[in-house]
């Protein structure tokens, strides 16, 4: 077995690609209307463009204990999901440049360092680079 799609559940699906775009640097990779507002939307590393991709699911908008559960998470500033980084202290400068809010600044835990931002779509990311 492999991952070849992660689902994040965002509030706006062309306000979410449009961060995780111009904002994160992915990739649009695939995107299909599926009926009213929503698509089947996801995008891919540039770096690895055969590789995982991540849905950006409107889950929350359509099924309440998604929202719950995503709303909870949020507020108890735990992230959803982490990204890999090979240098958190770069990525973390370059998001902020590009006005992305941190609510963990750059930290070493142990053998890793990370960072979690607010992808303003509802979640906390974590960005991690192994020490």
């Amino acid at each position: 077995m492999k991952v070849r799609i992660v689902s994040i559940p965002v509030l706006d699906q062309e306000h979410a690609l449009k961060f995780y775009t111009e904002k994160l640097g992915f990739i649009k990779k695939v995107d299909i209307p599926l009926g009213g507002e929503n698509r089947w939307l996801t995008v891919v590393s540039p770096e690895q463009q055969d590789g995982a991709e991540i849905l950006l699911e409107p889950g929350p908008l359509h099924f309440e204990p998604a929202k719950i559960y995503q709303k909870a998470l949020y507020d108890a500033g735990m992230p959803y999901t982490q990204f890999d980084s090979s240098n958190v202290q770069a990525d973390f400068e370059r998001l902020r440049n590009l006005g992305v809010e941190f609510s963990v600044e750059p930290t070493v835990m142990g053998t890793v360092k990370i960072a979690v931002f607010d992808d303003t779509c509802g979640n906390n990311i974590q960005i991690v680079e192994m020490l």
